[in-house]
């Protein structure tokens, strides 16, 4: 029978939502850097009559600081998901100050917060941004669906950069930068049609709207089409929701302009997980580089690059590959 403490210590939260039995948790987390790159959201899938079956997110043990992570993934769960008559900031503002985090979040929610009667949100996944000694930005790629009156289900969705700070007995938010939405393309390069079609790259909603903004550079979309040639990938992030910094620091990350892509699961395994065979994290990292990307971070740090810093590794990296481009 599965515990109903998660990884960290802390006791599951079970809520069940309305006539559809929709599962989900709540909670809360915070952060460092102000600065996240804008972008879009898109939908997932057609509209139904019924809500999806949600669950609380919940961070692996082998994660880095999972606590952190699990505060972030929380407070996005309880912005994106109220009842009917639960909707609006001020509802918004009463669930966030029950979690012990600054009401004053609510207002920096952005599309997490809709005129919607009632609100389903899942957290699909929370990737670090970065992680230091007493800052953190978790990346949090959520699905969410919403519905009004007696319409249908809409689907939606976005990715929250969540930036927390050290503090007791948990860490604590400091500010929210989510994704938001920006209008399709007129037309897009054979290249976006492929990935936006493959069903091997699987894409979060702010990732399928990068691309279908024409956001993403086709050295991306290529290498994207190549690895899954091979492998079935699941994308965290594109451009939209990350860091435009490389946290900690002063220089610009590849991703708000669309020379880099994050992905989480390969072949249906978790990289965070220590089960996942260490010899496929390493030949999709080698292919990645052989796709042409000059910067391939990860759980392992190899050797044989074609340049000295090709290959890198560290504690942000521990949970996915990231997979930089500079053309």
């Amino acid at each position: 029978m599965p515990s109903d403490v998660d990884p960290t210590g802390v006791r599951r939260r079970t809520l069940l939502f309305g006539a559809a039995g929709l599962a989900v948790g709540a909670s809360a987390c915070s952060s460092a850097k102000e600065k996240s790159a804008g972008g879009s959201s898109g939908s997932a899938s057609p509209g139904g009559t019924a809500f999806p079956r949600a669950t609380e997110w919940r961070p692996s043990a082998s994660d880095i600081q999972p606590d952190v992570k699990l505060r972030a993934a929380q407070l996005v769960e309880a912005l994106g998901t109220w009842r009917p008559g639960g909707g609006g900031a001020a509802k918004a503002r009463e669930r966030i100050a029950a979690l012990g985090l600054p009401a004053a979040l609510a207002e920096q929610a952005g599309p997490l917060l809709t005129a919607a009667d009632e609100s389903v949100t899942q957290v699909v996944d929370a990737q670090y941004g970065g992680i230091l000694a007493d800052t953190a930005s978790v990346l949090v790629v959520c699905r969410q669906w919403t519905r009004t009156g007696g319409g249908p289900v809409g689907p939606g969705g976005t990715t929250v950069d969540v930036r927390l700070s050290a503090a007791r007995p948990r860490w604590s938010v400091t500010a929210l930068h989510p994704a938001v939405p920006g209008p399709a393309a007129p037309s897009l390069p054979d290249e976006a049609r492929r990935v936006l079609g493959d069903t091997r790259v699987n894409l979060p909603p702010a990732a399928e709207a990068d691309i279908r903004g024409g956001g993403v550079h086709t050295s991306v979309l290529t290498a994207l089409l190549q690895l899954a040639g091979r492998y079935r990938m699941e994308v965290t992030v594109l451009r939209s929701g990350h860091p435009l910094d490389v946290f900690g620091t002063d220089r610009p990350s590849d991703h708000p302009p669309g020379r880099a892509v994050d992905v989480w699961r390969i072949d249906g395994k978790a990289v965070v997980d220590p089960a996942t065979p260490r010899a496929l994290i390493e030949s999709f990292m080698r292919d990645a580089a052989a796709a042409g990307s000059y910067n391939v971070g990860g759980p392992l740090l190899l050797t044989g690059g074609a340049t000295a810093n090709q290959f890198f590794s560290d504690d942000t990296h521990h949970d996915h590959v990231h997979i930089g481009f500079d053309r």
